[in-house]
């Protein structure tokens, strides 16, 4: 057995290098769709984390001790994005009932809308059994002439 220095048993000693994020990404991930998936992951998080940083600022108001002025801008385009990011983590806002929109409409609904709009107006139906069928007023006076066209 060789005896080493103290001195050699130090400069023997492989130096590691500090590993970065993407680094250790690299190494933990083998596979290259993998890698990206969470790559594009902490992006998508990255811009959550800006737009909702920027809403925030849009509706609240800094003390004047932080020196931040107030800002006045339109928090729509910033708001767009903010659930446009949301959607692609699966997240929706809540509409309530129905979605936010009106109740369904039923059958006997319509029945009674029918009958109603029967009684009030008189109607028309028209039947077109072969194509093409060409609608032209009958009686109708011709549009006037324009000069460049007579020229």
């Amino acid at each position: 057995m060789e005896k080493t220095s103290p001195k050699e048993a130090t400069t023997q000693k492989p130096t590691e290098k500090k590993k970065n994020v993407l680094t250790k990404l690299k190494e933990s991930v083998d596979d290259r769709e993998e890698q990206l998936d969470i790559l594009s992951t902490f992006v998508r998080l990255g811009i959550l984390i800006w737009s909702g940083g920027i809403l925030t600022l849009a509706y609240i108001q800094t003390p004047v001790a932080w020196g931040i002025p107030e800002q006045k801008l339109d928090p729509t385009f910033i708001a767009s994005v903010f659930t446009g990011v949301l959607a692609t983590f699966g997240v929706q806002a809540a509409k309530g009932r129905n979605g936010g929109g009106p109740p369904p409409v039923t059958t006997a609904d319509l029945k009674s809308l029918i009958e109603a709009a029967s009684q009030v107006a008189p109607n028309q139906t028209i039947r077109i059994e072969h194509a093409p069928v060409t609608l032209a007023p009958t009686n109708y006076p011709q549009p006037p002439k324009d000069n460049a066209e007579s020229n």
